[in-house]
């Protein structure tokens, strides 16, 4: 039997280094998954239960590997379903090739069954190459120039390929006119500015007595580089929520993270700082960067459209941040001076203990920063660790000290609900020898995590290290918004749309034949934590958690207090309460330790 289409592309697939596809089968790519199956499943088909979180699983594996991520879906609902998580690999600057299927092309244009307009439907989301497949000769191009494209320009592309073009023969394209003969390979280039551009650069952040650095997503791999600078100007180095792990936080210097889920010497550093090294970075909050004027600033990035955007910065260094980094220390000065860098450490380790006194307050039954609290020393050295959105990001921002060796990641500018247990588990594929850890809170878990929970029971088995969790902050909830309302907009909890339904999750767990572990006793976090970790199969942490304990940012502005006052005299369904628990953290703050 001749090769098909499908044959040709699942060959070529396997050409570039791609060996794992996330996907749900439908009759739109029936062609592809009887090619998968005629190569020996080469590469490897992980079904996960929605293609939504097919779609989160290829972003983080592109965002844990740096390989471009690979998902598949059938037309139709089955394409439509892979958005949320495509647009989770847009706006985080990830390679991901998303292939789906389209009804045959001799009914298209007649309002067929599954049948939509898919090219545009992906048009912005796969904005730098989308392609519906019209011939057979058609196909190697659009495998080519969807995978070279998305790894050059780090975004995602789209193949479209209706499905009686994916049961055809195939045929390389002729040695004629209209034709194009495409290859497979891509080296990432190491982009560097010029040397004049770096001496600017460097005079800049030498002139500096009270140097900041911001390190973002772009700086993953380059945390040696940016210590270096940083032990050389007397810096503190802010992270953005993307960039957790760009350098360890037991590093003196380190201020955390920063912005409404940072950290106050994070915002201090900020507010003081009189130059601003920006790397990686498109941290979106102007309340939290130095006001305009007071800083000369320097930025690096990758991406040139991403120079000068967030504030305005006198030197804009196109270039790899690790290389650029290398290439700018011979022109930096030592700072002889190291009192702000000292003021900094200081402050940040009186901040660890303002954390830990709030962590061990009570609450009704858990506080959940105390989860995060005891669960930070514990994490294993080379874990990886995944955050959802809600009051999972803010503890996990916060509490859990990252170390050298980690790897950490969630869903930053498109900031949705639901995948971090997706994410967790592409971990286990990408690094079957490496713990997980998903970090979700019950609205997230409800959304899709328990969906993905049954992914984990099917594959867990296969993983040299079946250690894997899942952390379920159990508070019935919608708890950010809940506080959003009330600090940003002055009015009190909407019931109606913010209570939801409690559910079993530890015993869910059981059922699928892993561990449940259910914590509703302060003392016994901690030692469920050692549970959770020498486990033999994966875990569903179960946390009972207090919805009011308060996620405050680390600077409070007048209007957020104003707001906050004006929604407890709107009437709190539990005002006794919600105020308790905002005093005490308050007081924590403000009371030194």
């Amino acid at each position: 039997m001749a090769d098909t289409v499908a044959d040709f592309i699942v060959k070529r697939l396997r050409e570039w280094g791609i060996n794992r596809i996330y996907g749900y089968p439908g009759d739109g790519i029936n062609g592809l998954m009887g090619a998968l199956d005629r190569a020996g499943d080469k590469p490897r088909f992980i079904q996960s239960r929605h293609e939504e979180l097919a779609a989160f699983m290829a972003c983080a594996h592109a965002k844990f590997t740096g390989e471009i991520g690979v998902c598949m879906a059938t037309s139709g609902p089955g394409a439509i379903h892979l958005l949320n998580g495509l647009y989770d690999a847009k706006m985080d600057h990830v390679p991901v090739l998303a292939i789906v299927g389209q009804a045959a092309t001799t009914v298209l244009g007649g309002s067929f069954q599954q049948e939509v307009d898919l090219s545009s439907l992906f048009k912005d989301v796969a904005h730098e190459y989308v392609q519906q497949v019209a011939s057979v000769m058609a196909v190697r191009v659009a495998i080519d120039r969807a995978i070279r494209i998305a790894l050059d320009q780090r975004s995602v592309t789209c193949v479209i390929i209706p499905k009686d073009i994916q049961e055809e023969k195939y045929e390389d394209p002729p040695h004629t006119h209209n034709s194009v003969h495409t290859g497979i390979g891509y080296s990432v280039p190491l982009i560097v500015p010029r040397d004049k551009d770096l001496r600017r650069a460097a005079d800049v952040l030498n002139s500096g007595k009270r140097v900041a650095i911001l390190a973002g997503a772009g700086a993953l791999g380059a945390g040696d580089e940016v210590m270096e600078v940083a032990e050389i100007l007397g810096a503190g180095v802010a992270k953005a929520w993307l960039g957790k792990a760009v350098i360890p936080d037991d590093v003196p210097y380190c201020v955390g993270s920063i912005g409404l889920l940072g950290t106050k010497p994070s915002y201090d550093m900020m507010i003081k700082c009189d130059t601003m090294l920006m790397i990686g970075t498109t941290f979106p909050y102007p309340e939290f960067l130095p006001k305009e004027g007071h800083c000369r600033a320097v930025q690096i990035d990758i991406d040139g459209r991403n120079l000068g955007m967030r504030y305005p910065t006198e030197v804009n260094l196109k270039g790899d941040t690790a290389v650029t980094l290398r290439a700018l220390l011979p022109y930096l000065e030592y700072k002889k001076d190291r009192s702000w860098q000292e003021k900094l450490s200081e402050e940040m380790q009186h901040w660890w203990r303002i954390l830990e006194a709030q962590s061990m307050h009570d609450a009704k039954p858990l506080n959940p920063e105390r989860v995060f609290h005891e669960l930070s020393p514990k994490l294993p050295h080379d874990c990886i660790v995944s955050a959802d959105s809600g009051t999972a990001a803010n503890w996990y921002a916060r509490d859990l000290r990252i170390r050298k060796g980690m790897m950490a990641s969630g869903s930053g500018n498109l900031a949705t609900m639901g995948p971090a247990v997706p994410y967790a588990v592409a971990a286990k594929f990408c690094f079957p020898d490496r713990v997980a850890i998903a970090c979700t809170g019950d609205g997230a878990m409800q959304m899709n995590g328990l969906n993905a929970c049954i992914t984990v029971a099917k594959y867990w088995r296969e993983w040299s290290d079946p250690r894997w969790i899942c952390l379920v902050l159990n508070n019935r909830d919608l708890n950010q918004v809940t506080w959003e309302q009330r600090i940003m907009s002055g009015n009190p909890k909407f019931e109606a749309s913010q209570n939801i339904p409690d559910f079993p999750y530890a015993e869910f767990a059981e059922s699928l034949g892993l561990r449940g572990i259910r914590v509703c006793d302060p003392d016994r976090i901690a030692s469920a934590w050692d549970e959770a970790l020498a486990s033999d199969r994966p875990v569903i942490y179960e946390a009972i958690v207090d919805p009011d304990v308060p996620t405050l940012p680390p600077h409070i502005p007048f209007e957020y207090a104003k707001n906050f006052l004006l929604s407890i005299a709107k009437g709190e369904p539990d005002t006794a309460e919600v105020i308790k628990q905002s005093a005490a953290s308050l007081f924590n703050r403000l009371v030194p330790t």
